[in-house]
C-alpha cells in the first residue's frame, strides 16, 4: 500500500510540474483522478512493488544524482577537447567492467550511468560484468577503478 501511495504522490507531482496548472481547481482534481487511475491500473498489473516503486532508492538519489551529473560534466569536457582538437589521439576500447550490484535494478542503474557519461556506452550485460565501449582508454580505466560501481551499489542499498 505504501508503494502505491508513493507512486501516486510522485505521479501527481510530475503532473503538476509538467502541466503548469496550480490554481484551477477543476484541472487539479482531474489531474488527481488521472493519477489515481494510473496507480489503480499499475496495481492491477502487479507492478507496484518494491522494485517497481523504489522508495529507498529515491531517498538515496539525492546524493547519487549530483555526483553522476558532475561525472557527466567532466566527461563532456573531455569529449569536447577531443572533438575540438583532432590531433588528440583516441583509442576506442572495449572491455568488460565488473559490477557488484545484486538486483536487476542496480545493474540497470550502473549500465545506464555508464551510457549517460559521454565517451562511454554499455554494449551488453553479462554475468561477469558489462561490456563497455569507450572513446579512449582512460574512460575504461576510470570505470575499472570502481568508484561508479561503489556508488551505484550504495545507491542500490541491497548489501
Amino acid at each position: 500500500m505504501i508503494h502505491a501511495v508513493a507512486l501516486g504522490g510522485m505521479l501527481y507531482v510530475l503532473w503538476l510540474l509538467l502541466s503548469g496548472y496550480w490554481t484551477d481547481g477543476l484541472l487539479l482534481s482531474l489531474g488527481a483522478v488521472s493519477t489515481v487511475l494510473c496507480v489503480l491500473t499499475a496495481r492491477r498489473m502487479g507492478i507496484v512493488d518494491r522494485e517497481g516503486v523504489p522508495i529507498r532508492q529515491a531517498i538515496r538519489a539525492v546524493t547519487y544524482w549530483p555526483w553522476l551529473a558532475w561525472q557527466v560534466i567532466l566527461s563532456n569536457i573531455t569529449v569536447a577537447k577531443i572533438i575540438l582538437n583532432p590531433k588528440l589521439p583516441i583509442s576506442p576500447t572495449l572491455a568488460i567492467v565488473p559490477y557488484t550490484q545484486k538486483t536487476d535494478l542496480g545493474q540497470v542503474i550502473f549500465a545506464n550511468s555508464i551510457t549517460l557519461t559521454p565517451g562511454t556506452i554499455s554494449v551488453d550485460m553479462a554475468l561477469d560484468g558489462i561490456l563497455v565501449h569507450a572513446l579512449e582508454g582512460s574512460g575504461i580505466d576510470d570505470l575499472m577503478e570502481g568508484e561508479m560501481d561503489r556508488r551505484v551499489t550504495a545507491f542500490e542499498g541491497e548489501r
